[in-house]
């Protein structure tokens, strides 16, 4: 495992120590990469991962306890360090990517156009806090910690970063415009890597998980045979973890043989979990249950949650509805795949407030399965140049529980605000398993924070939450030829 934030951390917060490992016949080497650490050299993110890591393969190979035979495993920044070689000639002969992606844009620091702010700036400003501990600067090692505790990193994050890691990935990416292509990296690895052995973990509630399916999918393109488990996960929650699946992949591939009972583990090679059951079903990410709905409101659906209506059908939608976004109050976001309070969450107090647009399905008639990247297609306009559109789905119990499954956004900026335009928002993936006489709710809103930056409503991009700058926002929703739809998380090449 190569990783930035302290070798003898081990990532233990999701995996087992190395030293269980160890018990069942593996070496086991964590690395401190450059400049981070007790390693040397001045730390340049991913950028210095590529030769690095083909230099660190060839070193452990020659290694007198190293038969040769090397996997790699880790998550988050070590899950891309396995994936990241110069030399077509230096690559792990099993890999355990974990929550991670190529896209620095799209798989690590943008989702519909908006950046991930408070997960963004609270990873920015722990690495920024490690390389002041590493340069003996215990004040700023303090005002980071601070910032942190108390929240007001939130808004004065930018500044902390300008001021103690000026240089540093995660300020560069917050700068970033996400539609300027020439500002981001995709990385690429050495072709024979797709056909490795591979092991791909996900979470329905990590950020990453789009990095995920398009790393299965760029294995199977090229000829691999990936497995592939995506759990009911945080990024930092893994619910008994993947260690025992991990040890299973690993002897089967570098021994060439293992425990027969965990050897089973490793069938089928696509395993999900269902967020509502918890049980893991063999599903493909190419497959989508294809449910479509329209959206229906008699203009009352921001004031009554009930109003709004999903109906079956792509050409069913009817009606509008006007939300008004005040910047004093900006709507919460809240748990899903882009808070700090990550996973799922109750959400009826939100859909209460009256700048939350709600559309509710009648009840079902009978067990029914969500499987696919939901989308929602409306026509929207504003009386401002910018404004965002924050969705969330949720599950409603018979109960009147209020249960989010996942949320998505997209942000919106210039003169094309200002006209009745169609708008897509794709949210989160999902697999989950609904029961008789439960329902189905959408929610639009026009703030997700501090998930995302609050959008001023001048066309600027966002940078901060609300200020004395940002404007009242109206926004028109226009539900004729509105659809929501359960897609594929990814189109067969």
């Amino acid at each position: 495992m190569r990783q930035p934030y302290g070798r003898a951390i081990a990532s233990t917060v999701v995996y087992a120590h190395p030293s269980w490992y160890a018990a069942h016949g593996y070496a086991v080497l964590v690395q401190d990469v450059r400049g981070r650490g007790a390693s040397e050299g001045s730390f340049a993110g991913f950028a210095q991962e590529a030769a690095d890591g083909a230099t660190s393969l060839a070193w452990l190979r020659q290694q007198s306890w190293c038969n040769g035979r090397v996997g790699s495993y880790g998550f988050s920044y070590q899950g891309l360090t396995q994936l990241l070689s110069d030399d077509p000639a230096q690559l792990p002969d099993v890999l355990a990517p974990a929550m991670t992606g190529l896209d620095e844009c799209h798989h690590w620091a943008v989702d519909g156009g908006c950046h991930w702010w408070a997960l963004g700036l609270g990873w920015g400003l722990q690495l920024a806090a490690q390389g002041a501990r590493r340069r003996g600067d215990a004040a700023a090692w303090q005002a980071l910690r601070s910032s942190l505790e108390s929240g007001t990193f939130l808004h004065q994050g930018l500044e902390l970063l300008r001021r103690h890691d000026p240089d540093g990935l995660a300020l560069a990416w917050l700068l970033a415009d996400p539609a300027e292509p020439s500002l981001w990296r995709r990385h690429t690895p050495p072709e024979p890597l797709w056909r490795r052995p591979m092991l791909l973990i996900g979470g329905w509630y990590d950020p990453h998980l789009r990095g995920v399916l398009d790393l299965w999918q760029r294995c199977r393109s090229a000829g691999g045979a990936p497995l592939l488990r995506i759990g009911a996960w945080t990024h930092l929650s893994w619910h008994g973890g993947i260690d025992r699946l991990q040890l299973a992949f690993f002897d089967h591939h570098l021994k060439g043989h293992g425990d027969a009972d965990a050897a089973g583990l490793l069938e089928p090679s696509q395993l999900l979990q269902d967020q509502r059951s918890s049980g893991w079903l063999s599903r493909s990410p190419l497959q989508a249950s294809g449910q479509c709905w329209g959206l229906r409101s008699g203009g009352l659906a921001a004031v009554d949650a009930d109003e709004g209506e999903l109906s079956a059908g792509v050409t069913e939608g009817r009606g509008g509805v006007v939300i008004v976004h005040d910047p004093w109050r900006p709507l919460p976001g809240r748990g899903g795949h882009l808070g700090l309070d990550a996973g799922p969450v109750q959400r009826g107090d939100l859909d209460a407030r009256a700048d939350v647009a709600c559309f509710s399905t009648a009840p079902f008639r009978q067990a029914t399965e969500l499987l696919g990247q939901p989308v929602l297609t409306l026509i929207a306009s504003a009386d401002q140049p910018g404004f965002d559109l924050c969705v969330a789905l949720s599950r409603l119990t018979p109960d009147g529980a209020v249960h989010q499954l996942s949320t998505g956004v997209a942000r919106h900026l210039g003169d094309p605000c200002l006209h009745p335009l169609p708008r897509s928002v794709h949210l989160q993936p999902l697999l989950v398993s609904l029961e008789s006489g439960d329902r189905l709710r959408l929610s639009i809103g026009l703030a997700a924070w501090p998930q995302i930056a609050v959008n001023p409503g001048s066309g600027a991009p966002p940078l901060s939450g609300s200020g004395p700058e940002h404007r009242e926002i109206t926004v028109q929703l226009e539900l004729a030829g509105s659809r929501f739809c359960i897609e594929p998380m990814l189109r067969a090449n």
